[in-house]
């Protein structure tokens, strides 16, 4: 019996995680899939840039497979990454000394630091155009997904909420369709958020306008592919 291949699946935060780790794991049933959980977001870590970004991508994979796995034993990498706003103009981001943490909305961002939250979109913007156009790493077919503003924002319609508040709309939304895959798909691909025109299309759009401020995600396409493989599989054995 061949090994299984396995899906390497990064996300930022734990809470990332428990909304869709269980569902990764149901989905792709047949894979072996691994999250790892960044805590962070790779895009905006000092020193990351796009020349070096797919190597940093890529070393996250090499520290999990050690001397144990070769890229032939992985099926395909998913990173799934939050927007925070990152492709909107500059005019949108406002001063606001009484904003203690950042203040997110669907048309615009308040910050203390106007400057530190312009310099974070310019290096977030400049990595996700080499994430989005990157195909392979490592030599593994490489995709990477959006939630936008963030995760919570996306999957729950939630914005500014705290880190309780994340694990608990991670907990209820992950015990809500664990045992209904079928739904999850549904609501992921079938929503007014949903964004499943091509590929490289669905990151044109996110770079338009407010629309990485908005409630927009592209992750549906990863199961639309999923589905279709599904199909195509059991039209070959028919």
């Amino acid at each position: 019996m061949s090994r299984k291949k396995i899906v390497f699946v990064i996300v930022e935060g734990p809470s990332d995680e428990e909304a869709i780790g269980v569902l990764l794991h149901r989905i792709y049933d047949s894979s072996v899939v691994y999250v790892h959980v960044m805590h962070c977001d790779i895009t905006t870590e000092l020193g990351v840039n796009s020349n070096n970004i797919v190597a940093k991508i890529g070393n996250l994979v090499k520290g999990y497979a050690e001397r144990k796995f070769k890229p032939c034993d992985f099926s395909q990498i998913i990173h799934i990454t939050d927007m925070d706003g990152a492709f909107i103009p500059d005019a949108a981001i406002l001063e606001d000394a009484t904003a203690v943490k950042t203040i997110y909305s669907v048309t615009e961002i308040r910050t203390q630091r106007k400057s530190r939250i312009e310099n974070r979109n310019r290096q977030k913007r400049e990595n996700l155009d080499r994430l989005s156009s990157t195909f392979k790493v490592w030599n593994i077919p490489y995709s990477i997904y959006y939630m936008s503003c963030n995760l919570d924002h996306a999957l729950y319609g939630q914005l500014n909420i705290t880190n309780d508040e994340k694990e608990t709309y991670a907990f209820a939304f992950a015990k809500r369709y664990m045992n209904d895959i079928p739904s999850f798909i549904k609501y992921i691909c079938e929503s007014e958020f949903s964004v499943l025109n091509s590929y490289p299309e669905s990151w044109q759009y996110i770079r338009e306008g407010l629309h990485s401020l908005e409630r927009h995600t592209n992750f549906g396409l990863c199961f639309k592919t999923e589905t279709n493989d599904s199909e195509n599989t059991s039209d070959s054995k028919a």
